[in-house]
């Protein structure tokens, strides 16, 4: 028995399935990393605005780094893990 006239069975159509399939991983994979690329964000601006910056400009500056040396690296970890994701 041959379903959906003989389609299943064509090569051709195989073929163009495997594309098919191969693209919507791929943008799977695409949406992923961007979502983690934009927690990474998301996470970085919200650990800044709840730092409450007082002082010299170079206080300031230096309360920022404080921060940034916390969150930076797990948001490094998110945006690694998204590119090792999609193959980069």
């Amino acid at each position: 028995m041959e379903g959906f006239g003989g389609f299943l069975n064509d090569p051709e159509f195989q073929r163009r399935m495997q594309e098919m399939a191969e693209q919507m991983q791929s943008a799977q994979t695409i949406a992923w990393a961007d979502n983690a690329i934009k927690l990474a964000v998301d996470m970085t601006v919200a650990a800044i605005n709840r730092v409450n910056i007082q002082g010299t400009t170079e206080q300031q500056a230096q309360q920022i780094r404080a921060v940034m040396a916390t969150v930076f690296p797990e948001a490094v970890t998110l945006v690694r893990e998204a590119r090792q994701g999609m193959g980069s």
